[in-house]
């Protein structure tokens, strides 16, 4: 985009908001609030209330792994989206306080060519969870109607079968008594070139820019046409996306896990206060010497 470009975007942008508070009760400005397609405009999170919520939320999630285990639940959760929207610091709050024995996360790379040969969903259902598991999918097979289709490594015959198979295919996962959550989060152009940007400076964060990812920023029109296509054709009354604004981090991890805990009731079924036992008395234990062992050297 060039500077001209942006200029006359960012007047347009600010004549919207203008427009917006001006007249309050208009379906402009009441979009604007609610986050449609012009600019929101929040006050920012306090790093205080945000850890506070987190936190309570993080526990609400322990609760909720209890009990997909109790209960011998599956489920299934499928994260997607635009490059850079957040899909990754999502995933990790949501596991981070979790058993990795209960709740597992799924990335799957490049199909091999073995792989490709397969029927296309194939790869994707041994990863599929057991009665009292959680699988998290960081992307899924909704690879196909994104990255796939944009770029040009699947045929036309191929994706149109998998937008007729794709809502099928859920449905046989939702009648074997798996819990099907599907999130798609969207980030605007603007925010996702900062992000880039803050990835290309952080030297920790650039492999999370991949050759794909850099593409992406001038297929951007390709992408929208392809997620409304594939919301079109598998955004269903028994499996819907939920769509997560997440321009703003902080709002978008939770309001992800806040929605996502409404979505499976539940009780608290967590152990009470643990009681520790006495420790064993060494007795005729005889520690070896210091001397046998080796020891991590200590630089700091």
């Amino acid at each position: 985009m060039s500077k001209k470009d942006k200029k006359k975007k960012d007047r347009k942008k600010e004549e919207e908001k203008k427009e917006c508070l001006e007249n309050e009760e208009s379906k402009e400005c009441k979009d604007w609030k609610v986050g449609g397609d012009i600019e929101q405009e929040k006050k920012k999170i306090e790093k205080k209330f945000y850890e506070k919520e987190l936190r309570r939320l993080q526990i609400e999630l322990v609760k909720l792994q209890e009990w997909i285990k109790a209960k011998r639940l599956k489920v299934v959760v499928i994260f997607e989206g635009r490059d850079a929207a957040g899909k990754g610091g999502v995933i990790k709050r949501i596991t981070q306080s979790l058993n990795p024995r209960i709740c597992r996360v799924v990335a799957l790379g490049t199909p091999t060519e073995k792989e490709k040969t397969q029927w296309y969903f194939q790869r994707y259902v041994p990863n599929l969870p057991a009665a009292g598991e959680m699988v998290i999918l960081d992307r899924s097979w909704y690879n196909r109607a994104g990255v796939e289709r944009v770029m040009g490594f699947c045929t036309n015959e191929e994706y149109e079968e998998f937008l007729r198979s794709c809502p099928e295919f859920e449905k046989i996962l939702i009648r074997s008594g798996i819990i099907l959550i599907k999130y798609w989060f969207s980030v605007s152009d603007d925010v996702q070139e900062k992000r880039f940007q803050a990835r290309i400076e952080d030297p920790t964060k650039r492999w999370k820019l991949s050759p794909m990812d850099l593409q992406s920023r001038s297929k951007w029109v390709e992408y929208s046409k392809a997620k409304d296509n594939m919301f079109a054709y598998t955004d269903t009354k028994q499996a819907p996306w939920y769509v997560v604004n997440a321009d703003d981090k902080k709002r978008a991890r939770l309001n992800c896990i806040a929605h996502l805990l409404s979505l499976i009731p539940f009780e608290d079924l967590t152990p009470g206060p643990i009681k520790l036992p006495p420790r064993q008395e060494e007795e005729a234990y005889v520690r070896p010497p210091i001397t046998d062992q080796t020891f991590v050297p200590e630089v700091y």
